[in-house]
């Protein structure tokens, strides 16, 4: 049976008023038992409640839209007993176990169950010859109504799939320091055999092209100056005299964005480890309400070869990077991210992972508007059972 609940919860969105169908998905562990094999923050004596149970409710919470803890306790006041029945609650937790809860839990713990989660039914398995290449996107947030202990917001690193935005990892940045140090963490548990790993010129370290490459994955990393002899060398190369392999029009956004790519080995070598080939991007935007034009030029490198990889899928790779940037518009747009005040404990981190989690299981789902999406399980708390497999 296919691991993917598409085809199951299509019906969610063709219409509303129907009852959904059965969900018969035995190959699935639910989510629930992944929560509740969590490591428990609280004391055994006076456990009122199983943990899986309370992370339940409050991402049924976080699906139907609600934004902070306050939008969290009203769900569960608001939520029938049939709906807490199912997920595991014979009486309604008061608000302050809930607040108590999710600044104590454990954020690595959390992120990795969840991650492994997404990753395992995040799509269907194709074996293409030559295998497909999967584009994994590695990004920082910060999530800038909280903080980390000072007066600084709390930083996540997270590895987020081209396709359907699922972060299948994600990291919190130490305190007084930047992403370079997550990225290890954050890649080391996933099996990247298959996948392209795109990331910002920040990320254009030779130890992160090592790890790459050690775990079966590859890489297409931009080149800015923090690695200046390989800008020296990408820059220098005959590009007028080299053909142009791709090109791109696209019109949105109140512009208009004309790409050309172009990409070639170099002989004897880039100076970096694996690199195969070199990128060079122009990108051509002209704003229709100014009418200003505006050329900028980007280079990049990749351990993929020209066999493994065509002009065109080079281009849908480095393009499909920016995927992230469309993930975090919508956790701070619908969910209002930027604009929470979580501050207390792992709180902030955990309602971020929970975000992740709605956002990709109605992704998963086939929705393509997420603030329908919530309007929808908001109203529909079986839909959002269902979506989640919470039997029990």
């Amino acid at each position: 049976m296919s691991s993917s609940l598409i085809g199951v919860l299509q019906r969610h969105r063709e219409d509303v008023d129907l009852s959904c169908p059965p969900v018969e998905l035995p190959d699935l562990t639910s989510l629930s038992t992944v929560l509740d094999r969590l490591p428990d923050p609280r004391r055994v004596r006076g456990r009122r409640y199983r943990l899986g149970s309370l992370l339940a409710l409050c991402l049924l919470a976080v699906l139907g839209g609600a934004t902070t803890l306050a939008g969290i306790a009203r769900f569960a006041i608001d939520s029938t007993p049939e709906v807490r029945k199912r997920i595991g609650l014979d009486r309604l937790p008061r608000a302050t176990t809930l607040g108590r809860l999710l600044p104590r839990i454990d954020g690595d713990a959390l992120d990795d169950a969840v991650g492994a989660w997404l990753a395992r039914h995040s799509r269907d398995p194709v074996e293409t010859d030559p295998p497909e290449l999967v584009g994994l996107a590695v990004d920082g947030k910060a999530v800038r109504g909280s903080r980390d202990g000072g007066k600084s917001a709390i930083h996540l690193l997270a590895a987020v799939l081209h396709e359907n935005q699922m972060v299948i990892s994600q990291r919190q940045i130490a305190a007084k320091s930047n992403e370079i140090p997550a990225f290890a963490p954050l890649l080391e548990r996933l099996d990247l055999r298959g996948h392209v790993i795109t990331a910002d010129a920040m990320h254009t370290q030779t130890d992160h092209a090592e790890q790459i490459t050690a775990q079966g994955a590859h890489y297409i990393l931009v080149v800015k100056g923090n690695q200046k002899k390989l800008r020296r060398q990408l820059r220098r190369l005959p590009w007028r005299e080299m053909p142009l392999q791709h090109r791109t029009r696209d019109t949105n956004h109140g512009r208009r964005e004309i790409r050309r790519l172009k990409a070639c080995t170099v002989q004897p070598g880039l100076l970096f480890p694996h690199a195969v080939q070199a990128i060079e991007i122009k990108r051509r935007r002209t704003n229709h309400k100014t009418g200003k034009t505006t050329v900028k030029t980007i280079y990049a490198i990749t351990s993929l070869s020209p066999a493994q990889a065509t002009p065109a899928q080079l281009a849908q790779l480095i393009r499909g990077h920016w995927q992230v940037e469309a993930l975090h518009h919508v956790r701070d747009v619908t969910f209002a991210e930027d604009a929470s005040r979580i501050r207390t404990g792992t709180a902030p981190r955990a309602m971020a992972t929970l975000r992740n989690l709605a956002i990709g299981l109605i992704r998963q789902a086939g929705w393509t508007n997420i603030t329908a999406a919530t309007d929808h399980y908001r109203s529909r708390a079986d839909h959002a059972l269902q979506l989640l497999d919470l039997e029990t």
